[in-house]
């Protein structure tokens, strides 16, 4: 019940701020799809660029959808608004009230992953997304909604909120197999960036795109995010309630 909870409070959320999340999960991706994918008229590995580039987006706004739904609105609330605290003394089972945070997080990422989908239609030619991109938009989001969470229990203010997205997000945005593949990038360094969730995400997603399997390494990598940081978030709040 408390799983329901959490996710029908993200809900009203969204209904509430339509348009303002919707235009939100637009105008970036968007700037980027116009400015790389047809300012820049190349290739990459033989393929029109844009063909690299839309995965690279998708990937891209399921993360930022889902770490912006849960890191500054936690914040708030644990910080000033102190609903956190009354969770805690709510007959709530914490652990309901983390999953669906998490659920609630990555839904939203899957949303802004496919307004994106729908916006490139008409340029993705014989791109392919199906049931298995849209696992792999989703188990993204979780992940990210948990590093959110985590970050939103570390933050000590509501400005660390802006902070962690210019430290983490922005330089993931760039880096994970994006807009550019890892591959030219200098040993060390590329394999540094290769094991981040991002680049994972993307090189499975461009993958189905491109009629190839995606892999199982990818999926093991991200359930490995998923675990440490849900378990980082669980020893969080249970040790805060135990304080």
């Amino acid at each position: 019940m408390g799983i329901v909870t959490v996710i029908w409070e993200k809900w009203v959320e969204f209904r509430r701020d339509f348009y303002k999340i919707t235009l939100a999960a637009m105008i970036s991706p968007l700037m980027y799809l116009v400015i790389f994918g047809m300012g820049i008229q190349t290739t990459s590995h033989g393929e029109p660029y844009l063909h690299f580039l839309i995965p690279g987006i998708v990937a891209m706004a399921t993360m930022t959808g889902s770490f912006s739904a849960i890191a500054q609105n936690m914040s708030v609330q644990r910080l000033y608004e102190k609903a956190l605290d009354q969770i805690m003394v709510s007959p709530t089972p914490l652990w309901q009230f983390i999953l669906g945070q998490i659920l609630g997080g990555s839904l939203r990422g899957l949303y802004a992953g496919g307004v994106i989908l729908l916006l490139t239609w008409p340029v993705r030619g014989d791109l392919v997304f199906n049931g298995l991109s849209v696992l792999i938009m989703l188990l993204n989001g979780m992940v990210f909604s948990t590093i959110a969470l985590v970050l939103s229990f570390l933050a000590k203010s509501y400005a660390d909120a802006p902070r962690y997205t210019s430290f983490i997000i922005t330089p993931m945005s760039f880096l994970c197999n994006t807009f550019f593949s890892t591959e030219q990038m200098p040993a060390g360094f590329r394999q540094a960036v290769g094991i981040l969730p991002l680049s994972q995400t993307s090189a499975m997603i461009r993958a189905i795109a491109n009629g190839q399997p995606p892999g199982w390494i990818g999926f093991s990598v991200l359930a490995a995010y998923l675990a440490v940081f849900g378990l980082i978030s669980m020893v969080f709040i249970y040790r805060k309630k135990n304080l």
